[in-house]
């Protein structure tokens, strides 16, 4: 068993990250899936990618 302030710390970061994933979350305009992955373009600009269906955005 972990020891109570891991468990605290575990606790903090899992509130943060669920904070910036509801604010931050993107939502594929082709299928609707919310499995969306950003990623730097060629020119330095920013895309976005549907890991369900592949389509591709920016």
């Amino acid at each position: 068993m972990m020891p109570a302030s891991i468990l605290r710390e575990v606790g903090h970061l899992l509130e943060a990250a669920s904070t910036r994933d509801t604010v931050t979350r993107l939502i594929c305009p082709s299928c609707g899936s919310l499995h969306v992955a950003q990623v730097l373009g060629d020119n330095g600009g920013i895309s976005y990618v549907c890991t369900a269906c592949g389509h591709s955005w920016s």
